[in-house]
């Protein structure tokens, strides 16, 4: 036994208490612990019962982190969780806070279940490329059936004590003490006569269509392997014998253990926690923040302001005119009553929300006391400096000024005011109250203590925060435009943006680019190409048969018309028959004769242009670790988790085939595809984007 595992008696309850703060992961040493306190209970004279507590936040929180990537250790935790229910004494788990992954595997081996109201459970090894692997798709069928077992471990979602007890996963749930409840519920057991009752002797769960099932699975999951292997597993547990149901999940288990899709999650799963720890903010306190301003009520400034709002901030918005002031009030208080029917917030906060928290208004004099400010106008600099100059005079000293541009300079724009060190830009993405990644675009001059509280103001947002440095687009829309633009090209050469579109879903892509660019608004691209125009490279190809549409006034989806024809009130399009005349009027006047694309070519170029953009991205420094821009693509623009990201893509399948495509592409066409110096010396080196990521950690 160790110290992780407190054992006390109660009578003839013995109380094994796990205490491995700050969430009782299961380390080895709780393992151990576990196994030597449930020797002693049975060794312990006049004990009738063990009550298998947690101290602290939770009952058992899952994995013990620190061990992933290391050879397992002895006890192993499906051994453990079968000498725990073998035992000859009444066995019960108080659960509180979380109990996930392996913790809600070993209270599923105990006999008996008691929760607290507030208590979570869930399986969420899916969401590491991995099936719960210590008995979790076995016993959870026997409890709750086979639908809502797969619900839960498919999805890794986590239920609540009302439904679990629903679902007979716990039997009783009761507030108070976790030790006083369990004791309780122990002694009303052993009052009743109660035995013991191992899950894996109850009856087995009936039988589905399980090929059905796992074909829905996999398409839902757009390609990730671990819910649909799961799927397997709990057939398993419908069709054979517990023990050979073991053995079957946990061939499963080791299968998923070698996949590259379980590299990817798990890359994700750490650069998600190491993404704003920044060594540079290292004992700098951030400015406190309780009030924010919004300048622009538009979709994306309502947006940003209904997220102030749910995160407990006051909020003040200012818009030009009276009329738009009251449009963007509607436009927040839309947002928050999407809110209110998912029961994510009640009438009364929806209430308080509105009428106290929101001020509206037209004078930018409200903003006076405001602690951080978000311009959210115009991506045109001329107006943002002017909103800047207003901000400038309006607003006290110490306030945050922050842009939400998605491409301009912010040096430039610090540079238009008195007080550049005050100046951040904070990129959310759209709609911003529900996207989850936050660029923190950290100019020349900007103070590390404001740079501090972009992040606070991230974390306290519930924000995926990136530390980005200023170029035209940052870390997502730099890349974007380069892997975009191979797309495009793509097109004039004989692929069409359905043919890409497609293979890109196929990939793992929530869309393709094409839909994207309706879903944005094509008027954003044409934009951007208008604004690049003077300095664009003499041999660069730029599609312009997009731009016909655009000056008809057709711009995807909110006009009905772009790269797809939408019908009122459906989002999913088919294909617009005028852009393959387009393209061939282009094609034609380029002298371009299209040849036939392989999806896997098309999968190739546009993943090998964002690996060699992004590349030149940290090499310059925009963003400091390879992490950064892996975490900006899963969580900005749709990249496949179970890829990890882009740089994870590339260490999996090879740095060296990547350069080596790379350099054939360049062979085409030499301005687009000059191969990134980092991504060269890397090869050279024999090193990965992965290795760069340990170096910046030390």
């Amino acid at each position: 036994m160790t110290d992780k595992i407190a054992y006390t008696r109660q009578d003839d309850i013995a109380v094994l208490r796990i205490q491995n703060p700050p969430v009782n992961a299961l380390s080895q040493a709780v393992r151990q612990g576990l196994w030597g306190a449930m020797d002693r209970a049975e060794a312990d004279e006049g004990v009738r019962a063990v009550l298998i507590v947690g101290e602290g936040r939770a009952f058992i929180a899952g994995a013990d982190i620190t061990e992933f990537g290391k050879p397992p250790m002895e006890p192993y935790l499906p051994v453990l969780c079968t000498r725990i229910e073998a035992s000859p004494l009444l066995v019960v788990a108080s659960m509180h806070g979380v109990s996930l992954g392996g913790g809600l595997e070993i209270a599923l081996s105990a006999h008996y279940r008691i929760a607290q109201p507030s208590a979570r459970v869930g399986l969420p090894e899916v969401h590491l490329g991995l099936i719960p692997g210590a008995g979790g798709t076995q016993r959870l069928p026997r409890l709750a059936g086979v639908e809502k077992s797969l619900d839960m471990i498919t999805s890794g979602r986590q239920v609540k004590a009302a439904e679990a007890l629903d679902m007979g996963v716990v039997d009783r749930v009761s507030e108070g003490d976790p030790e006083a409840v369990g004791l309780a519920f122990t002694r009303d057991l052993l009052a009743e006569g109660a035995k013991p009752r191992p899950v894996s002797e109850l009856p087995a769960a009936p039988a589905i269509d399980w090929d059905a099932t796992y074909d829905a699975v996999l398409k839902k999951g757009r390609g990730q392997i671990s819910p649909a292997k799961a799927v397997r597993a709990v057939q398993a547990a419908s069709e054979l014998p517990f023990a050979e149901g073991m053995a079957k999940e946990r061939d499963l288990f080791m299968e998923l253990m070698e996949t590259d899709q379980r590299q990817g999650m798990i890359h994700a799963f750490f650069s998600e926690r190491a993404v704003g720890n920044l060594p540079e903010l290292k004992g700098v306190a951030p400015r406190e923040l309780k009030a924010i301003g919004v300048i622009g009520g538009g979709t994306m400034g309502a947006g940003i302001a209904t997220a102030a709002l749910l995160s407990g901030f006051d909020v003040v918005l200012i818009e030009m005119k009276a009329e738009a002031a009251e449009a963007a009030h509607g436009r927040i208080s839309g947002n928050l009553s999407g809110a209110l029917k998912r029961g994510k917030i009640s009438q009364e906060k929806f209430d308080t929300l509105t009428q106290r928290a929101l001020m509206v208004s037209t004078d930018y004099d409200a903003l006076k006391d405001v602690d951080l400010v978000v311009e959210a106008v115009f991506e045109n600099m001329d107006v943002k400096k002017e909103v800047f100059g207003k901000l400038d005079a309006v607003c006290k000293p110490g306030c945050i000024l922050a842009s939400n541009t998605s491409y301009l300079d912010v040096d430039e724009i610090a540079a238009s005011t008195a007080r550049p060190a005050d100046v951040i830009g904070l990129h959310f993405f759209s709609p911003a109250h529900i996207m989850k990644l936050l660029e923190v675009v950290v100019a020349e001059k900007t103070a590390p203590d404001v740079v501090a509280t972009g992040f606070a103001l991230g974390k306290a947002l519930g924000k995926i925060s990136v530390r980005a440095g200023v170029c035209d687009g940052f870390i997502g829309n730099r890349i974007l435009a380069t892997y975009r633009t191979a797309a495009d090209h793509m097109v004039l050469d004989g692929a069409t943006p359905y043919q890409i579109d497609k293979a890109l879903v196929d990939f793992g892509f929530a869309m393709g680019p094409f839909a994207v660019a309706d879903l944005a608004g094509l008027d954003i691209g044409w934009m951007t190409r208008k604004r690049k125009a003077p300095h664009r490279h003499p041999a660069e190809r730029v599609p312009t048969y997009i731009d016909h549409l655009c000056e008809e006034g057709h711009f995807g989806q909110k006009t009905g018309e772009g790269y797809y024809l939408y019908e009122a009130g459906k989002r999913a399009g088919v294909p617009n028959p005028k852009i393959a005349e387009l393209v061939a009027a282009e094609q034609a006047s380029l002298g371009i004769t299209p040849r036939p694309f392989t999806d896997e070519e098309i999968v190739r170029r546009y993943m090998c242009a964002m690996v060699n953009e992004a590349a030149k991205v940290v090499g310059e420094g925009i963003a400091r670790r390879p992490l950064d821009v892996d975490m900006t693509l899963l969580f900005g623009y749709g990249f496949p988790r179970y890829w990890g990201g882009p740089m994870k893509w590339a260490d999996i399948v090879g740095l060296d085939t990547v350069l080596a495509d790379i350099e054939h592409y360049a062979s085409e066409d030499a301005w687009f595809w000059q191969p990134a110096p980092l991504l060269k010396t890397l090869v050279a080196e024999g090193r990965t984007f992965d290795d760069l990521n340990k170096d910046a950690a030390k």
